[in-house]
C-alpha cells in the first residue's frame, strides 16, 4: 500500500460507519462505534473491551455498557450489512463475470470455535474445539459467509446453545441475559435460519456449499431442495444412497441402500467408470489434481429412495491419495468441473476466519453478557465487511492470483490502519 492509500483509510472508516449510524438513537453511543470498530481494526494484542477503551482515552465501563446495556440496534445492522453488499458486491441474479473460473455468488456454511476460561462466557462448555483439535472449553458459534469473484465477507453469525448445560439451565441463562426465545437449536436450523435471513434481505445464491457434518443431515438437504436453493456439499463416507432404484420394497441386504464409498465401487453407474483428472486453482495454495468419478445416484431418505436423483462424486487426490465425497442437487446436465470447482471454494470461509481471528480480534470477546457477545461478533462483521470493501479497491477488484492469497497482504495492512494501537484508535 502507497501512504497516500494508508492516510485515506480514516476518512473512508469514518464514511462507511456513517452509513449505519440509524441504528443509533443517540450521539454519543454512535462515537462509541468508532471507537470499538477502531480498536478492532487496531494492532492491539487484545482487542476486548478494556484495551480498547484504554488505547482510546475512554472509560472502560461506558464501553462496556456500549456493548451490553446502550440501546442500538444490532439486528438491524446485520440486516444493513447484508443489503448493502447485494447493492455493490453481488450481481443480478443469473449474471455472471464471464470468466472460466465464475461460479457465480457462492454461500458457505461453517462453524468455528473459541477457547474460554471459566464458565460464565453465554454457550461455553468442554466440546470438540476446532481452534485446538480437541475437546476443550470452549464457544462455538455457527456462519454464514458469501463469495462472488473475488469479494468475500461474513454475512451473519449466531452462538451455539448446547442443550443440556445451557438450554435446560434456565437459571444459568438468566445470568448470562439470555433472553427466554434463544433455546437449543441444532447448528444446521442455525444455518436454515441465516440462510433464509439473507434471502430475505435479498441476497440469492447461485450455490451453496458446507462440510461433511451438514452434508450428513437429511431434514436439512430436505430444506435446501424445497427452497430451490442448489448446493454442493462434502459427505461422509457412509451416507447412504441407492446407486440403481431397488426393484422392490424388501428387507434383504441386494434391496437396502449402499454406503456412498461402497456404492463408488460396486454401483452399476460406477462400475468400469475410468477416473477423469481435473486440476484445481487454489486460492492460498498451489493448483492440486484430482481424479473424479460422478453419477447419479438416488439419496437415501428414512430407508428409502429419493423421488428424484443426485450427483455422487468421489475425488481422490493424486499426490497425497486423499479420498473426498460430495453430493450436490444440480442438474444431471451440469458440468462436474463446475461442481468441484464450487466445493473447493469452500477453502475461502477458513481464510475469512482467519483473517477474523487474527486481525479483527474475533475471538477476544470477555463477558458474561450474550448481548455483548452477540454485538462483538457483529461488530466484527462489520469491520470485515469495510476491510473487505477496501481490499477491493486497493486491489482495482483485479486478482492477485495463487500467491497474494485472496489479497491477504492487502487486508492485513487495511488492519492496521496505517500504525500502532494508539494511534490507529484515537485518530
Amino acid at each position: 500500500m502507497t501512504e497516500d492509500q494508508i492516510a485515506g483509510l480514516r476518512p473512508a472508516l469514518t464514511e462507511f460507519l456513517g452509513g449505519f449510524d440509524k441504528f443509533f438513537s443517540r450521539l454519543p453511543t454512535f462515537k462509541h462505534l468508532g471507537i470499538y470498530c477502531r480498536g478492532l481494526l487496531s494492532d492491539l494484542p487484545r482487542k476486548s473491551v478494556e484495551p480498547i477503551a484504554l488505547a482510546a482515552g475512554a472509560a472502560v465501563r461506558t464501553l462496556q455498557e456500549f456493548l451490553t446495556h446502550h440501546a442500538w440496534d444490532h439486528t438491524g445492522m446485520r440486516d444493513e450489512i447484508q443489503r448493502r453488499i447485494v447493492r455493490d458486491h453481488l450481481p443480478a441474479p443469473g449474471s455472471s463475470s464471464g470468466t472460466v473460473d465464475d461460479v457465480g455468488t457462492v454461500g458457505w456454511i461453517d462453524e468455528t470455535s473459541a477457547a474460554k476460561k471459566g464458565d460464565k462466557t453465554p454457550g461455553v462448555q468442554r466440546q470438540h474445539c476446532g481452534a485446538s483439535g480437541k475437546i476443550d472449553n470452549c464457544i462455538v458459534t455457527v456462519h454464514l459467509a458469501v463469495q462472488h469473484s473475488n469479494f468475500m465477507t461474513m454475512l451473519d453469525s449466531e452462538l451455539f446453545l448446547p442443550e443440556k448445560t445451557w438450554h435446560q439451565d434456565r437459571d444459568r441463562c438468566k445470568e448470562a441475559h439470555i433472553p427466554d426465545s434463544v433455546v437449543y437449536r441444532p447448528k444446521s436450523v442455525i444455518a436454515l435460519e441465516q440462510i433464509k435471513r439473507a434471502v430475505a434481505n435479498g441476497i440469492r445464491f447461485d450455490w451453496l456449499t458446507f462440510d461433511e457434518w451438514y452434508g450428513s443431515k437429511p431434514a436439512f438437504l430436505a430444506e435446501l431442495d424445497q427452497m430451490g436453493q442448489l448446493y454442493v456439499c462434502e459427505v461422509p463416507k457412509n451416507l447412504l444412497c441407492f446407486p440403481s432404484l431397488p426393484k422392490y420394497h424388501s428387507l434383504q441386504q441386494a434391496f437396502q441402500p449402499k454406503r456412498v464409498d461402497n456404492a463408488v465401487i460396486w454401483g452399476k453407474p460406477f462400475v468400469g467408470k475410468k477416473w477423469k483428472k481435473i486440476s484445481l486453482q487454489r486460492k492460498t495454495l498451489p493448483p492440486q489434481t484430482w481424479e473424479i468419478k460422478a453419477e447419479q445416484v438416488w439419496l437415501a431418505r428414512d430407508g428409502s429412495p429419493t423421488d428424484r436423483t443426485y450427483w455422487l462424486i468421489v475425488a481422490r487426490n493424486v499426490e497425497t491419495g486423499e479420498i473426498k465425497y460430495f453430493v450436490s442437487n444440480a442438474p444431471p446436465k451440469t458440468a462436474v468441473t463446475t461442481l468441484m470447482k464450487v466445493a473447493f471454494t469452500r477453502a475461502g470461509v477458513e481464510h475469512i476466519f482467519r483473517i477474523a481471528k487474527t486481525e479483527i480480534g474475533f475471538c477476544h470477546f470477555e463477558g458474561r453478557s450474550y448481548k455483548g457477545l452477540i454485538r462483538h461478533m457483529m461488530l466484527c462483521q462489520l469491520v470485515m465487511l469495510f476491510v473487505a470493501e477496501q481490499t477491493t479497491r486497493i486491489r482495482g477488484g483485479k486478482s492477485t492470483g495463487d500467491d497474494g492469497a485472496n489479497g491477504s497482504s492487502a487486508e492485513h495492512a487495511v488492519s492496521k490502519l496505517a500504525g500502532g494501537p494508539m494511534q490507529a484508535v484515537t485518530n
